[in-house]
């Protein structure tokens, strides 16, 4: 039942019954037989749901917008399995599992409130180094997490930036595309709240646990008696891997090397691609005008690994099928 309904009940008919009768026994009952029955009332009306002509009917209109909707969830989960996802790591603490640690301090003098953290991406440094991280953020990452500035590295910090684009975008398309299923269908609200597993399982979708791994960094410290810490965090999303490109390939002098060409890829560049092919794929033609959910990428046409420029001129619109099937090859 509505929710409005059931606790006006829950609160009024116990009262009823309880001022008629003149027994708390019969108020307390009431309530009891209240919340038992709201459950068993919500799944009838939940069958009742699922089994109607409407809903059947629903299901059936967005049956070809599911089936393509759990094909590109398998393709986010490519991209997911097949990407780069990490960058540098930091020294400091990297032979702490080594070690174990006890503080045997009497129980009054114990101050380690604040215990460092050691992993591969986080440093361990002074306060001053903490403070100026978090002034300069691409600088000290480079200098503290073994980003150097060579090709080689650029071309890793590209790839990295690729794939999370590629990620992103592939993410948040299955969300657009749910939250299309959803409108259409217009379920109950009890039935999302409720039964929203069910709900997905009944529609045939397929949902994608996948989220965009960024890889965050920190810049720690850790006072020597435990007293105090502070801590920089750096996400290496979108912007940052950009500016950090950006840093390495004016360091590098690029000129035109693949690596320092692939630099120009941007999530600017890529718009400005999607818009000029007019949001349409330039091998198979489909566009977001008669797929409004389309999953469209940014492909180079002859692959930078074979030479190729992050130029307009050596950019193209795929949609996701196309750029999945073409790969690194060049097509004619």
């Amino acid at each position: 039942m509505p929710k409005s309904l059931f606790i006006t009940l829950l609160i009024t008919l116990p009262i009823i019954f309880a001022i008629a009768t003149q027994s708390g026994w019969v108020l307390v009952l009431t309530v009891v037989l209240l919340l038992i029955a709201n459950p068993i009332i919500r799944t009838i009306r939940k069958n009742r749901y699922f089994g109607s002509e409407q809903f059947q009917s629903l299901k059936a209109e967005v049956a070809a917008v599911v089936a393509e909707h759990n094909e590109v969830v398998n393709y986010v989960a490519e991209i997911r399995s097949q990407g780069r996802f990490e960058l540098g790591t930091s020294s400091t603490g990297q032979y702490a599992h080594l070690a174990k640690f006890e503080n045997t301090s009497a129980w009054n003098n114990r101050r380690d409130r604040n215990v460092a953290e050691y992993a591969p991406h986080v440093h361990n440094a002074s306060l001053q180094v903490v403070r100026n991280a978090s002034q300069d953020p691409i600088k000290y990452l480079m200098k503290y997490f073994g980003i150097k500035a060579d090709p080689a590295i650029l071309a890793d910090v590209q790839r990295v930036a690729n794939d999370i684009a590629r990620l992103e975008e592939a993410v948040a398309n299955v969300r657009g595309r749910e939250a299309a299923i959803t409108a259409k269908i217009a379920p109950p609200a009890f039935i999302m709240e409720h039964y929203a597993s069910e709900f997905w399982d009944q529609v045939g979708v397929h949902l994608s646990p996948i989220a965009v791994p960024y890889p965050l960094y920190k810049f720690q410290y850790v006072s020597a008696g435990g007293n105090t810490s502070q801590e920089m965090r750096v996400d290496l999303n979108t912007p940052t891997l950009e500016a950090l490109s950006e840093t390495l390939a004016e360091k590098i002098r690029w000129a035109k090397s693949a690596a320092g060409q692939r630099s120009l890829m941007t999530a600017r560049l890529r718009n400005f691609i999607k818009e000029r092919d007019h949001h349409t794929c330039q091998q198979c033609g489909i566009s977001t005008f008669t797929a409004p959910y389309l999953l469209l990428e940014v492909d180079h046409i002859m692959p930078v690994s074979k030479g190729g420029l992050s130029v307009p001129e050596n950019l193209q619109t795929l949609c996701w099928r196309c750029n999945r099937s073409k790969g690194a090859k060049v097509v004619a």
